[in-house]
């Protein structure tokens, strides 16, 4: 049976209720995936007693099919690549793909981390959050993102996912903790009484900026 949560802070504190082993532990940060991850990230963070913090990850999309990532960019320059899609890509159509991204990632960089340093996960456990999983691309791309900035353990947290996402992370996250994987999926939306979308305000406030 599925549950709607009431709210992104309700569905934080239904996460951290799978977390407990995560509590009190020095090595852990959690990372809000912007801009909807950020409000369920805030109350898993609260709840653990772990600095929160935020991951901004683009996806780097096909030309004639931009849901379907090649690729991904994470901040301090990380750039990780699917092989197998990116060897479709000319080189003249990469650049350009990743030319865009790159501008609007360091403009959310800017933006979210307000003179605060670099995200560092050296040695770390880093706890990704989402308000829900769909496809599940931004989130894998995460994973990745984050091993490459040093994560010792990457643990994706999610109130919600559909079957397929969940089974696709968990060939590449350390963990996966997702308690609701409904077979008729359709939307995240769906189990959200209030969904409504977040603005770089609330993001910024949340990261105490």
């Amino acid at each position: 049976m599925t549950t709607t949560y009431r709210d992104r802070a309700d569905a934080g504190a239904a996460l951290a209720d799978r977390l407990t082993e995560l509590a009190d532990r020095s090595d852990n940060t959690v990372l809000g995936l912007v801009r909807g991850g950020v409000p369920v990230a805030a109350t898993v963070a609260e709840r653990l007693g772990a600095p929160l913090d935020v991951l901004v990850v683009r996806k780097l999309g096909l030309p004639q099919a931009p849901e379907v990532a090649f690729g991904a960019l994470g901040p301090g320059g990380v750039q990780v690549l699917n092989p197998e899609l990116a060897d479709h890509v000319s080189p003249e159509q990469q650049a350009e793909v990743v030319r865009r991204e790159t501008a609007e990632l360091e403009r959310r960089e800017r933006l979210y981390r307000a003179g605060r340093p670099p995200l560092s996960l050296d040695g770390r456990t880093a706890v990704i959050v989402d308000d829900g999983l769909a496809t599940g691309a931004t989130a894998r791309a995460a994973v990745a993102v984050a091993r490459r900035l040093g994560a010792r353990r990457v643990v994706v947290a999610v109130p919600v996912g559909s079957p397929a996402a969940y089974h696709a992370l968990v060939a590449e996250a350390d963990e996966v903790v997702c308690p609701q994987r409904p077979d008729d999926f359709g939307a995240v939306s769906r189990f959200y009484d209030d969904f409504h979308e977040v603005s770089d305000g609330e993001v910024t406030a949340m990261l105490g900026g």
